[in-house]
């Protein structure tokens, strides 16, 4: 029987919620990691790779925020294409994706999820 091989995950905190303005990204080194901190409301934050996964350019924390019905978006700055906040899904290109990281706010702090 192979070895069971656990994953660790760790919840790194990143700044104070008040610190980002609503509907604009912000970038953030954590883990080595070139994360886009997305704040929509005091209760809807969003984290998304850094990199821009069409060109790999680390431009999504200036992306344009929006929305396409109830899911909110972000758009490449470069291209345009247009990406689920919560699922990372392309709407523009289906062979497209971006990686999502779950968040959550502790005692005003937003904190964000990584594998190990």
């Amino acid at each position: 029987m192979p070895p069971t091989i656990e994953m660790t995950t760790t919840w790194e905190r990143t700044c104070r919620i008040d610190d980002l303005e609503p509907g604009w990204g912000e970038a953030a080194l954590l883990g080595g990691r070139q994360v886009a901190i997305v704040r929509l409301s005091d209760e809807e934050v969003y984290a998304v790779d850094h990199h821009d996964p069409h060109t790999g350019a680390p431009v999504m924390a200036r992306g344009i925020v929006g929305s396409r019905g109830d899911r909110p978006t972000i758009a490449s700055p470069l291209h345009k294409e247009v990406y689920d906040l919560g699922t990372g899904e392309c709407f523009s290109d289906g062979s497209l994706a971006l990686r999502t990281y779950r968040t959550r706010v502790v005692g005003g702090m937003i904190e964000v999820e990584l594998d190990g």
